[in-house]
């Protein structure tokens, strides 16, 4: 790979890295005090996937050490947003479960953000998005296929 194709790739990542803080930082002002976007993360996790993951599962999912979740988990257990029950398959461990207000926290912030979305739509236009969308969808794709396991 010559280093205009490798200074294309670094610049990709690098744009995608400046976006993920950027829309961070409006996720943080939108959750209530005490949650990050890590917590809100989860909660989005658990909706789109289905709860009643354990720890573990949840933890290779974002690629951080299971003690790392652990404390965001206990965050949002501390808020009542989730629960952890026994695992019915393995009385040792535990599975994390939404609650009612969790879900509604994770829906209320979505509603929250619909105003700077529209503000974003007059700029970038839905046309103009669907593409870039496909296309990190397929970088996605490839970089979860091909990501090491983190280990604890």
């Amino acid at each position: 790979m010559d280093s205009k194709t490798t200074g294309l790739y670094f610049t990709l990542f690098n744009e995608i890295g400046i976006i993920s803080q950027l829309s961070r930082a409006l996720m943080d002002a939108q959750l209530p005090k005490g949650l990050s976007t890590s917590h809100f993360g989860v909660l989005n996790h658990l909706v789109r996937l289905g709860d009643g993951r354990t720890p573990l599962e949840i933890s290779r999912a974002f690629q951080v050490a299971k003690t790392t979740m652990t404390h965001t988990l206990s965050g949002l257990e501390h808020h009542r947003l989730v629960e952890m029950r026994a695992n019915e398959k393995d009385g040792r461990s535990k599975c994390i479960w939404l609650t009612d207000k969790g879900r509604q926290l994770r829906d209320r912030t979505i509603a929250d953000l619909i105003p700077g979305m529209e503000e974003l739509a007059e700029q970038l236009p839905p046309g103009h998005v669907a593409p870039l969308v496909a296309e990190l969808i397929k970088l996605r794709v490839y970089l979860d296929s091909n990501r090491k396991e983190v280990v604890d």
